[in-house]
Formats: C-alpha cells, structure tokens, sequence
C-alpha cells in the first residue's frame, strides 16, 4: 500500500532565486524505513518539511506539485488534519523537549492531554511507547537527567504516543556518540517492525545501510536516484553528490570484491563475500 505519494515536487524560499526542491517523484509503501542521502545543502531537510507540512504552510515561497500522506494532500490539507498522520522529529532534542515537565512521564503526557486523550487510554500510550524506545525505567526522572540518546528516544516517544502513521526524522543521531546512535537506530527499527512508516535524514552512511530498506539520494534539489542500499552505495559515481559509501563497501571497492556489480554495505554481507573469495 502506498503511504507516502510525491509527485512533481517544486519549491523555492522566498527571496531565492533556484529551487530547492526541483521536480521531485517518489513513492514510499506502508511500513518501509526509507533514508533520505546527500550532501549539505542539497535538500533534505526541506523535503522534510515538505512532508509534514511545514513546507509550504510554516516556510512560504513559490511550492508547485503535490505530496500525500495516506491519501491526503498536505499542501491543500490544515495542519491538525497533516499532524494527525506524521510526526516531525528535530536534530537537537532540546528543541522539542518542553523543559515544563519534571518527569519523562509527563513530557510524553504533555501532547496526548492538549489532544484531550483520557487518562486511561494516556497511561496505556505513554507505559507502550516508554517500552518501545527502551526507557521505560527512567519514567520517574527529570528529562534533562537523561543520556544524549535517552533524550533523543524521549522525543521520539512524545511524538510516537502520538499514535502518527508516518515518522519523518532529522538527523536525529548528529550530536550523539556512537552508543546513543545505535540505541536511536534500534529504537526506530522497532517502529518501522511494527508497521510505522518511517523517513529519516542521516549522515552515519554504515547505519543507513544497515537498517534502511531503501535509500533516496538527494542532489541540489533533484531525485538522483532511489533503491536498496547495495544499490544506491554501489554506484560509481556517488562521490560527485558528497556521499562516502560504508567503510565496508569502500574495502571490497579497492579489492575488487563484488557480486554481480553490487558490493556488499554492511559488515555481515563484506565478511560473507570475502571469507568466500579466500578459501
């Protein structure tokens, strides 16, 4: 089933003059982990927020094209109907913790009582996803107590209580260490494992390949290319967009290791192929 429709997606910020996003199509189905790839300043962070909405109803601008969520066109839609389906995550969780809760409890409470969710039900959403992210424990701390990548697995939780269909995240592992990383990364596998469509702007290329299901690469406002990960980090060319494959894909790259012109991108798959080549 199709979750995400992305057709002929144009926009330019106001008192520019090049686009920003430049006739771009796509289509995500229900349930998959997609990343979106590329170099600074080539458009990720803007088709973001073209998927939640904030593009073109918070950013203004010339905005051509359409973008539908489970059937809803976001720029013709309000936002409490766009908010309904997606949840938006920030690169810094300090921007999206509330700082007015004293309890990691009540900053996930803190969005399901201004929809007006009854107590009950908000318990049972708030105990589920504290479970989900892995930091069920830590219910009763003040938020800012929490590790970099506890915090991050908080703000992803306010948003997942929220009960959204599609998750769109923002390099949310730019400012974490390599244990907060993987804690986010399991944390929102999980999510997609359980059928929660999710949309995620990265830099750690080995993370990528490890849990995506495809890849989207992106490039001065246009879709370059979209496809699995040996696909996408298999391409000759990758280096011209400013993207560096995982470190096991480059090795097999300077051995020559590959199958079928695919190499391999995560541990597992290069140990696989190269174990096999030498005995």
């Amino acid at each position: 089933m199709k979750k995400i429709v992305v057709e002929n997606l144009k926009y330019r910020y106001p008192g520019t003059s090049e686009l920003a996003l430049d006739d771009i199509s796509f289509e995500i189905e229900e349930g998959e982990f997609i990343s979106i790839i590329g170099r600074n300043n080539a458009g990720k962070s803007t088709l973001c927020q073209a998927l939640v909405g904030l593009v073109p109803h918070f950013f203004k601008g010339a905005y051509g094209g359409q973008v539908k969520i489970d059937g809803i066109e976001v720029g013709n839609s309000e936002l409490h109907e766009i908010v309904a389906k997606v949840g938006y995550v920030f690169q810094d969780p300090y921007t999206q913790i509330t700082g007015s809760k004293l309890s990691v409890e009540e900053e996930v409470a803190f969005g399901l009582e201004n929809r007006g969710v009854p107590r009950e039900e908000m318990i049972d959403r708030i105990y589920h996803t504290l479970k989900l992210l892995g930091i069920f424990e830590h219910k009763d701390k003040n938020p800012y107590e929490l590790s970099g990548g506890q915090m991050q697995r908080l703000a992803i939780a306010s948003i997942i209580a929220l009960n959204p269909e599609v998750i769109v995240l923002d390099e949310p592992t730019s400012q974490l260490d390599p244990q907060g990383s993987e804690e986010v990364f399991q944390a929102i596998q999980n999510l997609s494992q359980q059928g929660m469509t999710v949309v995620l702007v990265e830099h750690k290329m080995e993370k990528i390949a490890q849990y995506s299901d495809r890849v989207l690469l992106i490039d001065k406002g246009k879709l370059i290319d979209f496809d699995t990960p040996a696909k996408i980090f298999s391409r000759e060319d990758l280096l011209n967009y400013g993207v560096h494959p995982p470190v096991y894909t480059q090795i097999c790259q300077q051995l020559g290791k590959h199958k079928d012109g695919v190499y391999p991108v995560t541990f597992d798959e290069a140990y696989e192929l190269l174990v096999k080549s030498y005995v």
